[in-house]
């Protein structure tokens, strides 16, 4: 069984990426609630269960931070941006890939589906105005808490990828590089 889990299962205290077996912390009910499932598999399935935590999500399909930018881009001269919440931007390809790999390994435990690297929501935001041949001067950074009406949210849920490469698998590739080449497939139906 694979269960899918979240970055929000941290406090984003850590300054350094949060290694699989890292002590949890939720700060939200969103995280409470995906710890629980966490726990509860691995008690049901403690030889069997397996739990990928993911983060930042981008496809074609659906509402997501790439996609909304692209949006942006297109209808405000200027656009503010979140510049103190460090993660990993994951392509739901990628991680289908992941999870496709894991599960033929026959690999069980805790897992950290997210792309390598890290980055700010507003350097995502300068990224993607690049690749549309924008100006990312554009981008605005501002604090979290100057965003209205948002969750408490943990500010640094870098995950660490040592479980992958202790079962023989490589990590998610680059964000970067992830988006980078999937872009053409996100914003064909978004002009």
């Amino acid at each position: 069984m694979v269960h899918l889990s979240t970055d929000y299962v941290f406090d984003g205290t850590s300054c350094q990426p949060y290694a699989e077996s890292a002590a949890t912390s939720p700060i939200n009910a969103y995280g409470r609630t995906k710890l629980a499932g966490e726990q509860a598999v691995l008690e049901l399935l403690p030889d069997d269960g397996t739990i990928v935590r993911t983060a930042w999500l981008y496809g074609r399909h659906g509402t997501n931070f790439i996609r909304k930018m692209v949006r942006l881009e297109q209808m405000r001269k200027t656009v503010d941006v979140v510049d103190d919440q460090w993660g990993q931007p994951t392509w739901t390809v990628d991680l289908a890939q992941q999870i496709v790999a894991l599960v033929r390994q026959g690999a069980s435990g805790v897992f950290h589906g997210t792309s390598s690297g890290e980055t700010t929501w507003y350097d995502i935001a300068r990224m993607v105005f690049r690749l549309l041949g924008a100006d990312p001067g554009r981008i605005r950074p501002v604090r979290s808490d100057q965003v209205a009406g948002g969750e408490l949210r943990p500010r640094y849920t870098v995950l660490g990828h040592a479980a992958w490469r202790e079962v023989g698998l490589t990590p998610i590739r680059h964000w970067a590089t992830a988006l980078t080449q999937s872009f053409p497939l996100l914003v064909d139906g978004e002009s």
